[in-house]
Parts: C-alpha cells; structure tokens; sequence
C-alpha cells in the first residue's frame, strides 16, 4: 500500500500537471469499488475545475470549483496515470506502481480533461473515490484519523498521554490511522529501526526518551523518503519519470536474515507477523 511519502509524490505530480483544467467528461466503467460510486459522479465531476490537489495522510483530495472536493485512496493497489490527446504515457506519471501495461479492464475511472486523460486502474478495488459537496462534510470524513508525523500536533505530550495504560505493541499503534495518520508497514519497520525499540514492546512501557525518538524519526525518516521522490517498489516513478530511491536506505525491510547495519550490533533481520504485518527488526539492537 503507498504510504504518506509515495501518496505525496502523487500530489506533487498532479498538482503540477492537471491544476486548474477543466473536467470535461467523466467514464466510469465499475462503480463497485471499496465505497460504491454514487450515481451523480459523473454529473457531479463534469465542467468542475481543478482549483488546486492536497494530500492528507494517504489520501489525495482534488479542490474544485464552487468549494466542493473529490478525495482518492488508492488502496492496495490502485494507481493514477495521466495520458496525453496521443494515449502515450506522459513522463510525469503520477501512478505509485507505475505499470503502463496493467490490463485496460481494471480502468475503472476516466476522466477527460482539456490537456490529458486521468485513468484510476485498481485491480483490486480496495481503492476509493469519493465526492464531498462541501467542506464540512469533508471535514467530518476526516474526524476519525490522527495527526501526521509531520504536523505540530504530533508531540511528545499527544503521544505520551495517547499510550498511558494502553497494552497494545508500538508496531501496531504506528499502523493505527487513528492514532497517527500516514504511516505504513514499510516506515513503521524503518522507524522502530532508528529507535532501537523492539516492535512487540507494550505502548504503556515506552520510556519519555522512547516517545522523543519515535516523533523524531517518523519525521526524519518521511521527509527524507519524500525527498528520494519515495520508496521503489514493484515500479514506483517519481514527478520527473525516474525511480525513487528510499529502498536503498532501508535498514530492515525486506532484509529478513541479512546483518544488521548498526556498527558493532552483529545481528540479524527477523521477520515476525504483528497485526497481519510481516515486521523487520533487528533482533540484537532491538531485543529490548
């Protein structure tokens, strides 16, 4: 699933490449996504313009005219490509796993505007796209989910009082959407790496010091991930075509039985399941 730093490589690709274009036609070809699409999405979508493309947590939300929203989450597998008049795949590819090949079957959604075409293909439909007329209701979509690593609201207080008496593994709070928003199985391995915490560790026995780390590397380590253009996965392009290239700096993901790289440590990459999640950790430097 793309996490926050993939997500916003989205963004950037599309704000830069379909802001202020107008929607001139909209083909859905399969409503029956993760949330149904309604039956006003096309009528909805046409003739709105394109005021400008956010990113909160995982989710992409187009500003349109007259102060309505259109939010996309790619779910498990869903991807965005932008095509020219031509249908060649423009360089700047927003897609996360950028397969210009995937079957035309799984183009659930088109939508035409005055300089190329936006294609949702999710083989999987664990994906959405929904329509919000105001911003209150978008607002109210948005209660449920937590601060971002990378908003002032995610501080060593919130996340203090958040574990006092809570029983449940760091890993699996760092993978709660409702307790920080934007974090995935890949960062959430890669942070607890940087802290030296052990995955399983219980919320409630995290030390100040813990806390401080964990806020401190979630941002670090997101930031520094947007700015390698994201992690490369399967086929993952940034805003310019290239790859990204995070996957180079991982640490533990995906390095099951590989040396540990902490100088001095001498141990090896363990993979666990926690919550359904294949986890990475070191099981030496962060045996505590």
């Amino acid at each position: 699933m793309p996490e926050l730093p993939e997500v916003e490589i989205v963004k950037q690709s599309l704000d830069k490449n379909i802001k202020f274009q107008k929607i001139k036609k909209v083909v859905v070809r399969n409503r029956n996504l993760r949330f149904k699409i309604s039956k006003d999405f096309e009528f909805f979508l046409t003739n709105k313009k394109i005021v400008r493309i956010s990113r909160k947590s995982k989710y992409l939300i187009l500003h349109l005219s007259n102060n309505t929203f259109c939010i996309i989450h790619l779910g498990m597998s869903g991807t965005i490509h932008l095509l020219d008049k031509n249908n060649s795949i423009n360089n700047t590819n927003s897609s996360f796993y950028n397969s210009p090949n995937l079957p035309s079957k799984h183009n659930h959604i088109e939508i035409f505007l005055k300089k190329c075409r936006l294609i949702y293909n999710d083989p999987r439909r664990f994906g959405f796209i929904k329509i919000f007329k105001n911003k209150k209701t978008l607002l109210k979509f948005f209660n449920n989910i937590g601060p971002e690593p990378l908003n002032k609201k995610f501080n060593i207080n919130y996340i203090f009082d958040y574990f006092i008496n809570k029983k449940k593994n760091i890993k699996s709070f760092l993978l709660d959407q409702k307790f920080v928003s934007g974090i995935g199985n890949i960062y959430a391995s890669e942070i607890l790496f940087h802290c030296k915490i052990n995955p399983f560790k219980q919320a409630k026995n995290l030390t100040k010091l813990d806390i401080k780390k964990i806020r401190y590397f979630s941002k670090v380590i997101l930031n520094k991930a947007i700015k390698k253009g994201g992690s490369s996965i399967r086929d993952f392009k940034n805003v310019l075509g290239q790859n990204g290239s995070y996957q180079n700096e991982f640490k533990v993901y995906q390095r099951e039985n590989l040396n540990c790289f902490n100088k001095n440590c001498f141990g090896k990459v363990t993979k666990k399941v926690i919550s359904k999640r294949s986890t990475f950790f070191c099981n030496r430097c962060q045996n505590k």
